[in-house]
């Protein structure tokens, strides 16, 4: 029987930890652009940076909770799920800096954010979850708002079209984490996960540095105290808080959803942009915003039972 992607618990009580969580870790991703433009690395660093020295914290994190669960240790240290969650992670990000690489800001931002869709489509699909029509509503304005974010300098170009490609590629990526984090949290906890996840990420992203570092004179080593900070802040803030928060939220609310509230990330990014760097935000931005708030409150989970039918 097909199950909706937008089912979830109705009672606040138990909702509103995880949404809590779930937008904290929203506004803790938004900070990573801020932080990438400081930094004094190559993109491919600062991506293996930003999860290699998350780890120690995620250690800590992982044995609070294995103190304090009741239930045991998962048998494998790397379900498939894990795994899954580990190569998606990776994909993600080092599909995001090629983006970044070979197009406009604009352009990488605009196709990574279209993740919601990825996560609709392959929830349908493989899982045979069909999506509400207030998600579908709320998708289509948070789409649209991610769009007047960047419209000011969005410019499609046959230049631009390997670039665009691995944005798009990010969106994909990005969607089947929701997916995949979502599946190990029916059996494992969040700490579990972030910390495992990213032993997967980290190795994977070293190979992608290292390589940069030896065929393109990326900067791979920090040239001061105060770039090891600014990737050290990388890590604990977009890493830990982010990521780990997410891993929290997805145990309690549907990967569609939560991939909606994580549209906050451009909101909170443009902000910043214009707090930090002074970069205007225009009229047609604002709306964005508005559209995108306006998007997730609409999809918000309104019914019993975090899958259990039809909405």
């Amino acid at each position: 029987m097909s199950v909706s992607v937008n089912s979830a618990p109705s009672a606040a009580g138990s909702n509103w930890p995880a949404l809590l969580a779930l937008v904290t870790g929203a506004l803790a991703m938004a900070v990573s652009p801020i932080l990438v433009r400081l930094s004094d690395v190559g993109p491919f660093a600062s991506a293996f940076y930003r999860v290699f020295l998350a780890l120690p914290f995620l250690f800590a994190w992982m044995r609070i909770e294995q103190k304090h669960s009741k239930a045991p240790a998962p048998a494998r240290r790397f379900s498939p799920a894990v795994i899954a969650t580990g190569l998606a992670f990776a994909g993600d990000l080092f599909f995001w800096h090629l983006a970044i690489l070979n197009t406009t800001i604009a352009n990488s931002t605009f196709f990574a954010t279209t993740a919601p869709l990825w996560v609709g489509l392959l929830g349908w699909i493989v899982l045979g979850r069909r999506v509400t029509a207030a998600t579908a509503i709320g998708l289509v304005f948070c789409l649209a708002g991610g769009a007047a974010l960047v419209w000011h300098s969005f410019e499609l170009s046959p230049d631009h079209l390997l670039g665009d490609l691995f944005g798009a590629l990010t969106g994909l990526f990005f969607g089947i984490y929701f997916l995949t984090v979502e599946k190990a949290r029916e059996t494992e906890g969040a700490a579990w996960i972030t910390f495992h996840m990213s032993l997967i990420t980290a190795a994977l992203l070293a190979l992608a540095a290292a390589g940069a570092w030896l065929f393109y004179g990326q900067p791979m080593f920090p040239s001061n105290a105060t770039g090891w900070l600014v990737l050290v802040c990388l890590a604990v803030i977009s890493h830990v808080g982010g990521q780990g928060l997410l891993s929290y939220a997805l145990g309690t609310l549907p990967s569609m959803f939560s991939s909606l509230v994580i549209f906050m990330e451009a909101v909170v990014a443009s902000a910043l942009a214009w707090l930090v760097f002074g970069e205007a935000i225009t009229p047609l931005q604002g709306l964005g915003g508005l559209a995108i708030l306006w998007g997730i409150w609409l999809a918000r989970p309104q019914t019993r039972g975090r899958k259990s039918g039809k909405a």
